[in-house]
C-alpha cells in the first residue's frame, strides 16, 4: 500500500523474489506509473485479501493517528501483519550487520557521515532507508556486510524484526505528535530501535536533551546493554564528547583528544559536532580505528539541504537548509550566523518558533512564505523584528538579496531555514531547497553578467580615450 519511490521498489522486490503482488495507491498517478512499470493493482479498499501473508506498507501513510486508513482497518481486521520496507530487508538479510539511526533532529548527516567512515576506512556499505536509496533497492551485502539504515518514526513502527547491532538515538524534541497521537506515541516509536540490542551489540544515545538523557540513565539502571553516551553540549564519561567542537574519546576511559572540528565547514555548529560525536561512537562499535575514523571526519563534504552553502553573491551568503522542517533544526542554523535575512515558514508544526525567541536577536529580517506567514509575522512582530509577508520562494529571496546588500551588514547570510514541512507548496524538502539553489544561481548569474556588462563599458571608455586621429592634411598621427 502506497506507490511511491520505496513502495515501488518494495513491489519490484517482491515480484523478483516471486511473491504474488496486489499494490495500490489514492493517487492516480502513482497507480498509472506502477502499472506503466508492469506492477499489478488492486483496489485494497475492496479486494479479497483471504491469503494474503503481509502487507508491505507506506511509512507515510497514516495506518493509526491522527485516523486510521481504511485499508489499514480491513487489514488488521483479516490479521495481515503490517511492515514496512526495512522489515523486509531484515527479514531478507539474516547475517548482515545494521546500523540503524534514528532522532528527531540530524539523522541524515549521521547517516551519511557513518557510511563515509566505513567507506574510507575499506568496508563497502549499504547506505539507505529514510535517506536516499529505498531499503529494497540497496546492493545486497557480503555476510556479515554493514547496512546503515537512516530510520523515521514512521519506520520504527512497522519493524517488528529489526534488532540493531548498532542503535543511535541523536536526540528527541516534539515533532510529528499527530501522527503518533502525542509526545508519549512519538517517544516509543523512537525507542522501538532499542529493541533486542543486547551485547556484543551496541546501543549509542545523545545526552544533550532531556528526554534521552533519561532513557540513558534507565537503561544504565536497569538492563545490560552496552552503552556508548554521546554529547557535544556537555561532558559524555564513557562515551564521546564535542564539547566545544573537540572531539574526545573517553570510550576506554582514555578522554583522549581525537580532532578539532571547529575548522571543518561541513561540520559546522554544535548540532554537527553532535553528529560527528554519534557517528564516531557507532564506527568505533563497529571497529573501526580512531585515526581512520579522524581522517574520514576530514574530507565529509556535508549533505545537500542541509546547512548548505550555495554560493557569495555580491558579498551576500546563500545557505539553504531546506531540510530544516521544524523550529529546533532552524534553530541550529540560526545559531550558525550572526547576519540573517531568513527566509521562514511553510506547512506549520506543533509548537510554531517560540523556541527561537532568544536567538532573534540575530535576525536582521524576515520573509515569510507559505501557511505558516501569518503566525508567524504576529510572532515575530511582537517582538520587533521586521517582517516581510512575501508569500512565495521566488519573491522572498529577491526581497531579501536586495535588503541585504542596501543593509551594509558586516556579514550577511541569506539563510533558508523554515521551520516548517513544505508541502503546502512543494513535493518535499528536497524542491523547495532545490527552487531556493535555482533562484540563487539566476542572482548570481546576473551579477556576473552585470560585472562583464561594467568591464566592457570600461574598456570601452579606455578604448576611446586612447583613440588616434590622423590629420586630414598632412597625415600626422595626434593622440
Amino acid at each position: 500500500m502506497g506507490l511511491g519511490r520505496s513502495g515501488l521498489a518494495t513491489a519490484r522486490a517482491l515480484m523478483a523474489g516471486g511473491a504474488k503482488v496486489m499494490a495500490w495507491d489514492d493517487a492516480p498517478d502513482r497507480r498509472a506509473a506502477a502499472e506503466e512499470a508492469g506492477i499489478p493493482l488492486a483496489d485494497l479498499t475492496t479486494a479479497d485479501l483471504s491469503g494474503v501473508r503481509v502487507a508491505a506498507w507506506s511509512p507515510g501513510i497514516p495506518h493509526t493517528s491522527p485516523k486510521s486508513h481504511p485499508v489499514a482497518n480491513r487489514l488488521r481486521d483479516a490479521g495481515v501483519p503490517l511492515v514496512c520496507d526495512i522489515e523486509l530487508l531484515v527479514r531478507a538479510r539474516t547475517a548482515a550487520f545494521y546500523v540503524g539511526v534514528t532522532g528527531t533532529n540530524g539523522k541524515s548527516t549521521t547517516t551519511s557521515l557513518i557510511g563515509h567512515i566505513l567507506r574510507h576506512a575499506g568496508q563497502a556499505p549499504q547506505v539507505g532507508g529514510n535517506l536516499g536509496a529505498p531499503a529494497l533497492d540497496l546492493e545486497p551485502v557480503s555476510p556479515f556486510g554493514t547496512y546503515v539504515l537512516e530510520l523515521s518514526s514512521y519506520q520504527l513502527e512497522l519493524v517488528p524484526s529489526l534488532v540493531c547491532d548498532v542503535a543511535v538515538l541523536l536526540n528527541v524534541t516534539p515533532d510529528h505528535l499527530d501522527r503518533h497521537g502525542g509526545m508519549e506515541g512519538y517517544i516509543a516509536a523512537k525507542r522501538r530501535i532499542f529493541e533486542g540490542v543486547m551485547p556484543p551489540r551496541r546501543v549509542c544515545i545523545g545526552l544533550d536533551d532531556t528526554i534521552c538523557r533519561n532513557m540513558h540513565a534507565e537503561m544504565t539502571r536497569q538492563d545490560s546493554r552496552d552503552l556508548i553516551p554521546f554529547a557535544a553540549g556537555r561532558a559524555a564519561p564513557g562515551g564521546v564528547c564535542a564539547k566545544d567542537g573537540v572531539l574526545v574519546d573517553d570510550i576506554d576511559g582514555k578522554a583522549a583528544k581525537v580532532l578539532d572540528l571547529t575548522g571543518l565547514p561541513a561540520l559546522a555548529g554544535e548540532h554537527n559536532w553532535q553528529n560527528a560525536a554519534a557517528a564516531y561512537a557507532a564506527c568505533r562499535a563497529r571497529g573501526v580505528a580512531p585515526g581512520v575514523i579522524a581522517q574520514a571526519l576530514r574530507t565529509f563534504p556535508g549533505l545537500a539541504h542541509r546547512h548548505e552553502t550555495v554560493a557569495t553573491v555580491d558579498g551576500v551568503l546563500f545557505v539553504n537548509d531546506s531540510k530544516a522542517t521544524n523550529a529546533e533544526a532552524a534553530e541550529k542554523a540560526i545559531l550558525c550566523h550572526e547576519d540573517i535575512y531568513w527566509i521562514a515558514g511553510g506547512q506549520p508544526k506543533a509548537g510554531g518558533i517560540d523556541r527561537l525567541e532568544p536567538h532573534l536577536d540575530r535576525i536582521v529580517h524576515a520573509y515569510l512564505i507559505g501557511e505558516a506567514a501569518e503566525a508567524f509575522g504576529d510572532f515575530l512582530e511582537a517582538r520587533d523584528v521586521p517582517v516581510s509577508m512575501c508569500g512565495t520562494l521566488d519573491a522572498a529571496v529577491d526581497l531579501a538579496f536586495q535588503h541585504a546588500l542596501d543593509d551594509e551588514e558586516e556579514a550577511p547570510v541569506v539563510l533558508l531555514s523554515p521551520a516548517c514541512a513544505s508541502f503546502d507548496q512543494f513535493k518535499d524538502f528536497e524542491a523547495r531547497g532545490d527552487a531556493f539553489k535555482a533562484l540563487v544561481a539566476e542572482l548570481a548569474a546576473d551579477a556576473e553578467a552585470e560585472i562583464e556588462d561594467l568591464e566592457e563599458d570600461d574598456a570601452d571608455a579606455y578604448d576611446d580615450d586612447d583613440d588616434e586621429d590622423q590629420d586630414e592634411d598632412t597625415g600626422e598621427v595626434r593622440p
